[in-house]
């Protein structure tokens, strides 16, 4: 059958990555030295980081701290320029100044500008200009705060332009619904099982009833044989149904600034690799954020942002709301774990793609794009 040119679907069925690549320390490793060095990292919402504190986070390999001072976020690599200590051990509130504990150099926190050196004397060769923190870039978007140690980072970019969820207010949103969870799976692996479909119809029953078009094993129509653009368009969730809970139902107050088609699509996904996709809902957005800790293991945070109108609602309980998307997420966690029990088996060396796995591999050779421009 004839593949319309504007369908997504792949016209071959091209080899998936290496065994290595989902098992192999050295592998994992590159990875950190790499993608997550040298991307854009989701480090949390901007009330993660209140004003005047100072937090730790990981990026790739490289410790850094981000601190929330007068003039707004700035982040540096927690390594002191004098012999490399730690700066800082733990979360705390930040001062005028970051003093290393070991031999007491000190920087601004305004600029990471060395200001003193305790009580070691330089000699005239010393500059103490070329000897300030070393700094690691901050980008704000929709009240998600992104890091980046990269040399020269480029700009933050989405697998669609980021002004797709301009009509949602999401950084105004509050946090009602968190929920963390260790998945004995590779990184990728989690990445590929949220890349497509086919596995919906055998793994979530509940979703596929509420997006029957995923239980054709597809995301969307156009990636369906014999698709054309003159097909009418089908909302995307079950009738009766506006948003992902429970009964379908909104949970608040719609959001009033979508337009007609956002509100009958349902949902709309934002994916930022390595470390971010975002769904919005016409009453509530979920984000979740995807960090590798190991070649085998992999922490999820998921949360849910609700307008303050819909938290103060009298008996709201966002833990329901967000109780249909975590039974997804685990049955998405149970397949990511069983796949990657399979992928250690030494009979296995590379996979085959599907025509549906477009977006897989798109992932392959945006992580092989990344992994060997970095190298």
């Amino acid at each position: 059958m004839t593949i319309h040119p504007l369908s997504p679907r792949l016209d071959h069925c091209p080899e998936s990555l290496p065994r290595d690549a989902y098992i192999d320390p050295d592998w994992f490793t590159r990875e950190l030295e790499t993608v997550f060095a040298r991307q854009w990292l989701c480090a949390g919402r901007l009330g993660d980081f209140p004003k005047g504190t100072l937090r730790r986070r990981t990026l790739g390999n490289a410790p850094v701290i981000v601190i929330h001072g007068e003039g707004g976020l700035s982040a540096y690599h927690n390594v002191c320029r004098h012999r490399g200590a730690e700066l800082c051990a733990e979360d705390r509130t930040a001062g005028r100044l970051i003093t290393c504990p070991y031999h007491a150099w000190s920087y601004s926190a305004a600029d990471g500008k060395l200001v003193a050196t305790g009580p070691a004397k330089p000699t005239a060769d010393f500059d103490p200009s070329s000897h300030g923190l070393l700094p690691v870039a901050v980008r704000i978007w929709q009240g998600f705060v992104f890091l980046n140690a990269g040399p020269a980072p480029a700009p933050l970019t989405a697998d669609v332009p980021l002004a797709a969820l301009d009509n949602w207010p999401i950084a105004a949103l509050q946090v009602g619904h968190r929920w963390e969870k260790e998945v004995a799976c590779n990184w990728k692996v989690f990445w590929e099982n949220y890349s497509e479909c086919l596995h919906c119809p055998g793994i979530h029953p509940e979703l596929c009833d509420m997006v029957p078009i995923y239980g054709e094993g597809i995301m969307g129509a156009s990636e369906a044989l014999g698709w054309t653009p003159e097909q009418p368009v089908r909302p995307n969730l079950r009738d009766g149904a506006e948003s992902w809970t429970p009964d379908g139902k909104p949970c608040g107050p719609m959001f009033p600034a979508l337009t007609d088609e956002e509100r009958r699509r349902g949902y709309s996904f934002v994916t930022i690799w390595p470390s971010l996709y975002v769904v919005a809902h016409a009453d509530y957005v979920r984000a979740v954020r995807i960090e590798p800790m190991s070649p085998r293991r992999t922490r999820l945070t998921v949360e849910w942002y609700f307008p303050e109108i819909t938290l103060a609602q009298p008996g709201f309980d966002a833990g329901r709301v967000a109780s249909f998307a975590r039974t997804v997420l685990a049955q998405d966690g149970a397949a990511a774990e069983m796949n990657q029990r399979g992928l250690a088996s030494p009979a296995f060396t590379r996979g085959r793609l599907m025509p549906e796995e477009y977006e897989l591999h798109r992932f392959h050779r945006w992580l092989l794009k990344a992994m060997g421009e970095a190298a």
